[in-house]
């Protein structure tokens, strides 16, 4: 084994930007990819776990305690993927990174070379006994998949039957099956595609013409309720069918009169963006076609809670379509056709709907094995109030069991697969878990929250985000059809699965308790987890939608019931460790306190099971700094030593969250040692003198790699924790105990806790390197240090940088598809934003008080705080309380025609204007009030700071007046050299693309030289 004190790779050094990038580009991969096998929420990149569990695994060479029979080893192995290696530790040490960095790439993740090296290495490591990995929050399974990977041993669990399931397919059956269950999947799902297509082909009937359906787009519609109109509003986002760049369709409408109006609708060809016409319905809002009038929201959901979500067609005693879901549009494929084709319904449409109806009532009336109904009845999740509720909209509009998340249709087809999945698993059990997999991406597919994407002309499925939202206008996959979205995929996705797996030994998966964890004391080698981020997934509730089919596919599975409460029908929801407060434990609700409680105690759990050389590693991703308190603190209580901090990209910045936002583009990887019981107590003055410098190397570090902003940040945690982490406590000269958290604003370190040390040291960092040392002792009152609003605005700017690791984002025109999707709902879906950049007021808040930076002087002048969210005002908005009333225009004719005015440029406020208005005038004519006068009403108003004159003089820039702006030049010059210190040092800062950007680089191109 790795003998006691051997730091680990992943302790001194790590490939930042390769691995990340690699991570990255996995968003963009099918083929083979174990996500593809099922959905689950927030699965870890297996790239950044591969290559993280190698850090952990092995040892760095250039530590004296590193074994020389690892080194040779190594030497030995490494040549077979690169090059000769050279003869010193360190070159060893590189060679072994590249072979982590190289190694996370997925097209080298079964190569049968990589696989060799990789297990030779962990074996030259471990050679003693085969390492353990354990992970008590195993979600989707990546990081022990990757343990088993590398030919270690993996110990799985996670509190959620729907995980567990997941994890013993792909930790424990393919392993032990291999290719033989990937042809047994192939030979079983092909028999009940061929069972399903006879049985559901009046369901799905074809054109008359030979062109087959794939797909019916439908609308749910609500009555107008203003007088004398009455007329049916199709609920539509968008009309548009097909957005090919060289072919495009949609829909437009025409009033039909005569008695009660009603919509007709006409597939045609735009030429532009312009000809197609709006959607109906905008955040619950539906605007009648026939009169314009627009019906509430609560309106809409009374009318669609009183069909259960209308999503089914009501038709009247002739079996003609009399109200409910309407059908806009069929896609079809056309036998000689290329390109999917788009018709208008037909008669034969809407009988096929009746007929499912008819036989959905025969087959309700059955029971599966445990009295079961057919259809399920259990309810969805309840949505509203805080916490994970806010995910959750369907039962406002009357979908309360999961059965109402289905058309009549949709679960008659899905009853019927169902019962060929529960008949033919029985025959075949080794493959039986595969075939619920393959259906339950059916479910996901065949159901009424889905969408149509015009640019891929495909249906996107329900979750493309961790929610369940309403839908107004779903498309309805045909799941017999040769289409993305019907059987055959969902079994061949899951064959190429198990085809391109790597072939390793089996891991041991078990549904646990994280604060209870079934395996003994001191065994585990590695603990290495992602564990749930407060309320940022409700796991439980999500997976119901799973359950509740896995149940009627795999009836008595032992895995699929509750552990803890033989009654719940659903999935473990109380002892589930995520803060929502809807629900609640021993009488109180599932807060941030219990959230933080029970994290602590599966922090403590995974100290017990971990040997004393072990190595931990536990992934974090949470963009408050409320939020790393609370996860360090647990840890450290826990009795954890924190030794390194790696932020590798997992998201790309151009997802929704991420513009204009500090939403994180990393995981940090807080890696951390088990403390010795006999930890010594650590000097807060010796820890306090050591801080700076630590940060200050991490930081160029990890700058070095293209980690920037909010990701650096919370990266810097990591390294600085070490230095108070690994004593038992730290303690001042009084014999105080200095806590890890406390009051920011306090004083005596006792109070304030650790942590405020750690975010001054950063912000000092910070500013030091965008504006120069004297803005990092600003608050001592350095000389030359610029005011606070410079200060703010530079540090704001520096947290939102992104992180640049050139990631891929290989999603093409279906990629940008899906980030334009936004929540349907109303109380969910995005308000429009004003202009500007925003961050958590928390992070504002820890770096602004110790830098002396009062954040309420800067309210409404530079911020503007809204729902503990702080907006940088953008440069536009401020032309007001710069220039006063008149606006730039004609403070720059002032300026023209009196440049010594500008030698104290003060601010108009609101209550100067009051006071006396300026006269309006033409360009060129003297204003009344001179800048800078003497009179009192505007001697009172506040002098213009650097960071006001610079904005005056973008604004100059906007607006043209070039004279103006090279009098503000000219005199900045003579001030001397602040102004274009920070003009340089802002354009650095604002994102590229910014208006700020532009009109910054634009006036320093007419600095006088």
């Amino acid at each position: 084994m790795i003998p006691q004190g051997c730091k680990r790779l992943a302790e001194v050094d790590f490939p930042i930007a390769e691995v990340s990038r690699h991570a990255a580009r996995e968003k963009s991969i099918r083929h083979g990819h174990p996500s593809t096998l099922h959905l689950w929420w927030a699965r870890r990149p297996l790239a950044a776990c591969r290559a993280v569990l190698l850090g952990l695994l092995l040892p760095d060479p250039c530590d004296h305690h590193c074994p020389e029979d690892f080194k040779k080893k190594a030497r030995e192995l490494l040549p077979r993927v690169q090059g000769r290696v050279g003869l010193k530790d360190e070159d060893l040490r590189k060679a072994l990174l590249k072979f982590i960095g190289d190694f996370a790439n997925w097209d080298l993740s079964a190569n049968p070379t990589y696989l060799e090296v990789s297990r030779g290495l962990v074996k030259a490591a471990h050679p003693e006994e085969t390492p353990l990995v354990v992970d008590p929050f195993a979600g989707g399974g990546s990081i022990p998949l990757e343990a088993l990977r590398l030919g270690c041993e993996a110990f799985a669990s996670d509190l959620n039957p729907v995980a567990c399931l997941i994890l013993k397919v792909m930790l424990e059956d393919i392993p032990r099956h291999g290719p033989v269950l990937a042809e047994e999947l192939r030979r079983v799902g092909a028999e009940i595609k061929a069972r399903a297509e006879k049985a559901l082909a009046d369901l799905y009937p074809k054109d008359p013409d030979g062109a087959t359906p794939i797909a019916y787009l439908w609308a749910r519609t609500v009555r107008c309720e203003a007088p004398k109109c009455g007329a049916e509003i199709p609920l539509v986002r968008s009309f548009w069918l097909c957005k090919k760049a060289n072919r495009k369709r949609a829909l437009r409408h025409k009033i039909v009169k005569g008695g009660p109006p009603r919509i007709e609708f006409e597939v045609f060809e735009p030429k532009t963006e312009k000809d197609v016409p709006p959607g109906t319905v905008t955040r619950a809002k539906a605007t009648c076609l026939c009169c314009g009038t627009v019906l509430a929201p609560e309106r809409v959901r009374a009318q669609l809670a009183a069909q259960r979500g209308g999503a089914d067609v009501v038709f009247d005693e002739r079996e003609r379509r009399s109200g409910g879901a309407r059908l806009l549009a069929v896609v079809t494929l056309k036998p000689g056709e290329p390109g999917r084709q788009y018709r208008l319904p037909q008669e034969q449409d809407y009988a096929a709907v009746y007929r499912a109806m008819q036989r959905l009532r025969k087959v309700i009336a059955a029971k599966v094995t445990g009295g079961l109904s057919p259809v399920p009845d259990e309810p969805t999740p309840a949505g509203g109030g805080s916490g994970a509720g806010r995910a959750f909209s369907v039962q406002k509009y009357g979908m309360m069991t999961f059965g109402d998340l289905f058309t009549a249709r949709q679960k008659a087809a899905l009853v019927t697969l169902a019962g060929m999945v529960r008949e033919l698993a029985l025959n075949s059990t080794d493959s039986s878990a595969l075939l619920t997999c393959a259906f339950n991406r059916i479910a996901m597919s065949d159901m009424q929250c889905t969408r149509w994407n015009a640019v891929a002309e495909k249906m996107q499925h329900t979750f493309g985000r961790q929610a369940l939202p309403m839908v107004w206008d779903f498309a309805e996959v045909v799941p017999i059809a040769d289409a993305p979205g019907n059987w055959r995929s969902g079994y061949e996705l899951i064959f190429d699965v198990i085809e391109t797996g790597p072939g390793s030994r089996g891991g041991q998966v078990q549904v646990a308790d994280a604060t209870a964890h079934p395996l003994p004391d001191d065994v585990a080698t590695i603990w290495f987890t992602d564990p749930p981020y407060y309320d940022a997934v409700p796991y439980a509730d999500l997976s119901d939608f799973f359950f509740v089919w896995l149940k009627r596919t795999l009836p008595d599975h032992p895995l699929l019931r509750d552990p803890f409460d033989a009654e719940n029908p659903l999935t473990p929801k109380i002892r589930e460790i995520v803060q929502d407060e809807t629900k609640h434990v021993d009488g109180r609700p599932k807060d941030r306190t219990f959230f933080e409680e029970r994290m602590a105690e599966a922090f403590r759990e995974g100290r017990r099971i971990l040997k004393d050389d072990g190595i931990g590693c536990v992934v974090f991703a949470h963009k408050t700094t409320e939020g790393w308190e609370a996860l360090l603190s647990g840890m450290i209580k826990g009795g954890w030593i924190i030794t390194g901090s790696w932020p590798i990209a997992t998201e790309m910045g151009t997802r929704l969250r991420a513009q204009e936002s500090a939403a994180l583009a990393t995981s940090v990887h807080l890696i951390c040692r088990p403390r010795p019981q006999d930890a010594r107590v650590g000097d807060w003055a010796e820890v306090l003198r050591a801080l700076p410098n630590r940060v200050g190397e991490w930081m160029e570090r990890l700058q070095a790699e293209g980690v920037r902003g909010a990701d650096l940040v919370f990266a810097c945690i990591g390294p600085a924790l070490e230095l108070y982490s690994r004593y038992s406590k730290v303690v001042d000269a009084e014999e105080r105990t200095i806590p890890l958290g406390g009051d920011p604003e306090a004083i005596a370190p006792h109070q304030r806790g650790y942590l405020a040390y750690v975010w001054e040291a950063v912000a000092r960092a910070a500013l030091e390197q965008v504006l120069g040392t004297a803005e990092a002792r600003a608050r001592n009152g350095a000389a030359g240090a610029f005011e606070e609003d410079a200060r703010l605005t530079a540090l704001f700017l520096w947290t939102l940088q992104s992180t640049n690791l050139e990631l891929a984002n290989n999603g093409g025109e279906e990629a940008a598809a899906d980030i334009s999707e936004e929540e349907d709902d109303e109380d969910a879906a995005p308000q429009r934003e004003p202009k500007g950049f925003s961050l958590v007021f928390d992070v504002v808040r820890r770096f602004a008080q110790p830098l002396g930076i009062h954040l309420d002087q800067w309210e409404g002048r530079v911020i503007e705080t809204r729902k503990g969210v702080v907006r940088l005002l953008a440069v536009r908005e401020r032309a007001r309380q710069l220039f006063g009333q008149d606006g730039a225009q004609a403070f720059a004719d002032h300026l023209e025609l009196n440049p010594q005015g500008v030698v104290q440029l003060r601010l108009f406020g609101e209550e100067a204007n009051a006071a006396e208005p300026p006269s309006r005038g033409g360009r060129g004519r003297r204003k009344k009030r001179s800048i800078g006068a003497t009179d009192e009403s505007v001697a009172a108003q506040p002098e213009a700071t650097t960071l006001d004159r610079l904005h005056m003089a973008m604004l100059f820039q906007a607006s043209g007046r070039t004279a103006a702006l090279r009098t503000l030049l000219a005199a900045e010059q003579e001030r001397g050299p602040e102004f274009l210190r920070l003009a340089n040092a802002l354009s650095a800062l604002y994102p590229r693309g910014s208006e700020e950007k532009r009109l910054l680089d634009a006036m320093l191109l007419s600095v006088p030289r």
